[in-house]
């Protein structure tokens, strides 16, 4: 009924016996929410010309979008925020970010250049995230539900979110990892050990409301954001 079209029609498209027109199989992508790149795939598969455009983020038709991204970044500092991709890897941070990368991540700035970090490799990495994440049974489980959730519709996530499945398996083992969280928060905080002492954040995601273009579809920033007192106020003496 929301595409308009009759069930007998659905079926016979489903089935092969007729082939959708464009607009038919524009709306049916839609529909279902499919993600932007999948419907550019479809139309391609079906013999039309691609939907959506794919700019790189540098690109002058993107630089409106691209001042947006670079300004919630900062403004958000001292505390830490992310720009990524579909597939995780960190295309941009602010000072926070930096800041925070260096304090759990000590290898991060031996890394060349040209490779950008993705944070599933540095998550599934037992020398990564993890190892100073202080409550891993309680926010593990929760954010292994939401990548394999991902993983639906990006495949290539896969081997890295059942990479880190593995790592789950073998800190935690199954009586932990079972158990889930003891007690239902408002929102999950990460706690984490440092030599600046005991950081906790909770996350917040922005994404762009409805996008056009594939790149633009694929962004999207995480903002840490101090759980308490304390976090703030080490975030403020050490971020300059």
């Amino acid at each position: 009924m929301r595409v308009g079209v009759s069930q007998r029609h659905v079926s016979y498209v489903e089935s092969g016996r007729a082939k959708p027109s464009r607009e038919l199989l524009r709306a049916w992508l839609r529909e279902l929410n499919a993600p932007l790149v999948v419907r550019n795939e479809a139309m391609l598969l079906a013999g039309f010309a691609p939907v959506y455009g794919d700019s790189p983020l540098g690109d002058p038709a993107l630089a409106q979008h691209d001042e947006a991204l670079s300004h919630l970044l900062s403004a958000h500092d001292p505390m830490p925020a992310f720009l990524m991709d579909a597939q995780w890897n960190l295309l941009r941070t602010n000072r926070g970010g930096r800041w925070l990368g260096a304090v759990l991540l000590p290898g991060l700035a031996e890394r060349p250049d040209n490779r950008p970090l993705n944070m599933l490799d540095a998550l599934c990495d037992p020398e990564g995230f993890t190892r100073q994440l202080l409550n891993l049974g309680e926010v593990g489980p929760v954010l292994l539900a939401r990548l394999r959730g991902e993983a639906a519709a990006q495949p290539a996530l896969k081997p890295k979110v059942e990479a880190f499945a593995g790592l789950l398996r073998s800190r935690l083992g199954n009586a932990e990892w079972q158990s889930g969280i003891p007690r239902m928060a408002p929102v999950l905080t990460s706690r984490f050990a440092t030599a600046a002492g005991e950081l906790a954040f909770f996350s917040m995601f922005t994404t762009f409301g409805t996008p056009q273009d594939i790149t633009l579809a694929s962004l999207r920033v995480e903002h840490l954001c101090a759980a308490d007192e304390a976090t703030r106020e080490v975030l403020r003496a050490q971020v300059k």
